[in-house]
């Protein structure tokens, strides 16, 4: 077998929500990442690193979409799903500090052997938020 073509990165993860808007207004309000596109299915937050945060509503997703340009196949998510954002080492009190003054308590704190620090929250549908310091895997 030949070598796999180069993937650069990965594009999008998704959640899978109860209510949309309250879920765009913890990501949006709290993490400060900015709303990109919005609409009854789904909401697309700007994570960074060319990376996109899809929101979609739960059960909304499972069939397939056909549009002009070809068909999306149906996907569906359920239970505490986890997402990991990336931070500076050097801005982990100011996330502290954020979070606490959002009312945001933390589930739990992780200093990993290579020196990356991670600290979880709880999104408003109970999935997991990490926010994570270099260190946490090697070359990141």
């Amino acid at each position: 077998m030949t070598a796999a073509p180069r993937i650069s990165g990965l594009l999008e993860t998704s959640l899978y929500v109860a209510d949309l808007d309250r879920a765009a207004a913890f990501y949006e309000g709290v993490l400060g990442l900015r709303v990109m596109l919005r609409s009854p299915r789904l909401v697309a937050l700007d994570a960074g690193r060319q990376g996109v945060l899809l929101l979609f509503l739960a059960g909304a997703t499972s069939a397939d979409v056909i549009e002009a340009g070809g068909t999306i196949p149906g996907h569906e998510g359920a239970g505490r799903l986890h997402v990991a954002f990336a931070v500076p080492a050097e801005d982990l009190d100011a996330w502290r500090a954020r979070l606490a003054a959002a009312g945001v308590a933390l589930t739990g704190e992780m200093a990993w052997a290579r020196g990356g620090v991670s600290l979880y929250i709880a999104d408003p549908d109970g999935h997991v938020v990490e926010l994570a310091t270099p260190g946490l895997w090697p070359n990141y």
